[in-house]
């Protein structure tokens, strides 16, 4: 009788397996791609991952999409959402920072100064950058080319995209000739180099903050700040946490 009842458990286990722990959502600042796989692998809960523009994932939060933690490239979206109504976005924290930089196609000669760029581009080059509304790192571009008085001078020379990610790509491919994005972007792509580095006081500090907006958030809001986590964003290009910018 015991036996049968041990056999007839083992059936029933086999039949009705233990419930899975339900997957995280993340909404992230497309930036983070390589990074936060890297991490949703460490992570003991599956995460599912959505990746765009800061920008379009603040707005996607703001109109109740279904996330459980937001991760942007920038605080000035996340207080956004905090004048959203979005309560969890005031007590943001930030898990890493990053350094914008100036790249080319692999075998481009450097670039000595900002002010040589209009005539690298030449009449019908393009500057790849996010756009400069809605995505951060397109912001900090346009605050560093204003910093230098290029900006009127190039507007009708950008190729403005949603998302940093969508720069970099324009130049892997030599589709535009220049481009700016973080230099985390140009640690993660092999057919770029950098050809100037942005100095840090031209634009805003890049900073990225995280909100947990669920419970069940709260987890991995506090994972992204520990040493393993802060390890895999530095291999990835970024700055720690309480390194500054």
């Amino acid at each position: 009788m015991i036996r049968f009842c041990a056999l007839l458990t083992l059936l029933c286990s086999l039949a009705f397996p233990l419930r899975a722990e339900a997957p995280l959502t993340v909404f992230a600042a497309a930036s983070l791609r390589g990074a936060l796989e890297e991490i949703a692998a460490a992570f003991p809960v599956p995460l599912v991952l959505a990746y765009g523009g800061s920008g379009t994932m603040a707005r996607q939060v703001a109109a109740g999409a279904p996330a459980d933690v937001v991760l942007l490239a920038n605080t000035d979206w996340m207080d956004w959402l905090a004048d959203q109504g979005i309560i969890a976005a005031e007590e943001a924290q930030i898990i890493a920072h990053n350094h914008l930089v100036l790249i080319a196609p692999r075998g481009t000669t450097k670039l000595s100064h900002p002010a040589d760029l209009p005539a690298q581009l030449g009449p019908t080059g393009r500057l790849a950058m996010g756009q400069r509304d809605a995505v951060p790192a397109g912001s900090y571009a346009r605050d560093w080319l204003t910093h230098e008085g290029l900006w009127e001078g190039l507007q009708s020379k950008l190729a403005e995209t949603d998302n940093v990610r969508a720069a970099l790509a324009l130049v892997a491919r030599g589709d535009t000739p220049f481009g700016v994005v973080y230099a985390s972007d140009a640690h993660a792509e092999a057919d770029v180099q950098v050809v100037y580095k942005v100095p840090a006081d031209t634009h805003a500090p890049i900073t990225y903050p995280a909100a947990a907006l669920t419970p069940a958030g709260t987890d991995l809001l506090a994972f992204l700040t520990t040493e393993q986590a802060q390890a895999i964003l530095e291999d990835h290009g970024f700055v720690r946490a309480d390194h500054g910018s």
